[in-house]
């Protein structure tokens, strides 16, 4: 008799312990998206700032000016393991990592969809793509330095992650829009700013500013691509004074985390400066974020160059200085990445 008093105890019981609460049993999952590069982690922080359930971390953390002999680390690739979804900084930027790219099997994002590319020569101007070389010539993949690219990066991100999760679509957009009129004010002023330059020609040591030089009307004489342990030969360094003391350079401009030997020796030889500019490749410690961040470095790099030439002025012999234009940066149409 007392078991069968005990049984429906047991079942109400048991019946408490099935029956739904008012929370919940699980919060929704929201996306965790894996940026390859800071400026697509910058980009797309600034997209998702305000959807709570889209996560960004960045896959590589290191303090670099390149990736194309990047090698993933163990970090690194649980990060991309991690995600549901990677954000490319596309234009072959992230080759090194295809064969771990292709392991994640995860949906992949790319910025630089439809963006048109600018050969990388280290000899030459960077902004000739005229394909008069007979070989297929590699491309510069820094497109984020042109603040017009920018814009359509911000786009590319923008819809891929609208298709990814279409409840955000609205959202996503928007702040795209938000973020590229910040980008178009900025850099109507920074090429205001650059606009009384009478000297407009540049030697880097670094191949990745062509996209910079176009959008700011400057014009890159010689981009040494520089290695720790393969710096330029005596000729080399010959021929980058000659074309120092022909265009009366007062200075020579770096990545700052690059390798700056050569760069060192010729400002010591030529007795001119030399000066960092910054591919935003690398993390760092900024109360600034997103769009925010992006426009801060560029800003830095239009000053330091307009810092290294004080003694310019606006010539009527200049032609090269283009008159700065108010006018928001037109899409760039798409060219072929081969």
């Amino acid at each position: 008799m007392q078991a069968k008093r005990l049984l429906p105890l047991l079942a109400l019981l048991l019946l408490c312990a099935c029956a739904p609460s008012g929370e919940p049993e699980t919060p929704p999952e929201g996306l965790t998206l894996a940026a390859t590069t800071y400026p697509v982690y910058l980009f797309a922080q600034e997209l998702t700032q305000d959807i709570p359930e889209l996560t960004v971390t960045l896959v590589v953390n290191e303090q670099l000016s390149c990736m194309h002999d990047y090698s993933l680390s163990i970090t690194d690739m649980k990060v991309l393991e991690g995600a549901d979804a990677v954000l490319l900084s596309g234009a072959g930027l992230e080759d090194s990592m295809a064969h771990a790219l292709e392991a994640a099997r995860r949906p992949q994002i790319d910025a630089a969809q439809g963006i048109e590319l600018l050969c990388s020569d280290h000899d030459h101007d960077h902004a000739h793509q005229d394909g008069d070389h007979g070989e297929a010539e590699a491309t510069d993949p820094h497109i984020w330095l042109d603040p017009r690219r920018a814009c359509q990066m911000l786009d590319n991100l923008a819809q891929g992650l609208g298709e990814l999760a279409p409840e955000h679509a609205a959202r996503l957009s928007a702040n795209a829009s938000a973020a590229q009129e910040k980008i178009r004010s900025r850099y109507a002023q920074l090429k205001a700013q650059l606009f009384p330059l009478a000297l407009r020609d540049l030697i880097t040591f670094h191949d990745g500013f062509s996209y910079f030089a176009e959008a700011f009307d400057l014009h890159i004489l010689r981009a040494i691509e520089e290695e720790a342990g393969s710096e330029a030969s005596a000729l080399e360094v010959r021929d980058i004074l000659n074309l120092i003391d022909t265009h009366h350079l007062p200075a020579v401009f770096t990545e700052v985390h690059g390798a700056d030997a050569t760069a060192a020796l010729i400002a010591r030889e030529a007795q001119i400066q030399t000066v960092p500019l910054d591919l935003l490749m690398s993390r760092r410690d900024s109360s600034l974020s997103g769009v925010e961040l992006y426009l801060h470095v560029l800003s830095a790099n239009v000053t330091a160059i307009q810092e290294a030439y004080p003694s310019c002025a606006v010539s009527p012999n200049n032609p090269t200085a283009a008159s700065p234009s108010q006018d928001a940066p037109a899409p760039v149409s798409s060219a072929s990445k081969d």
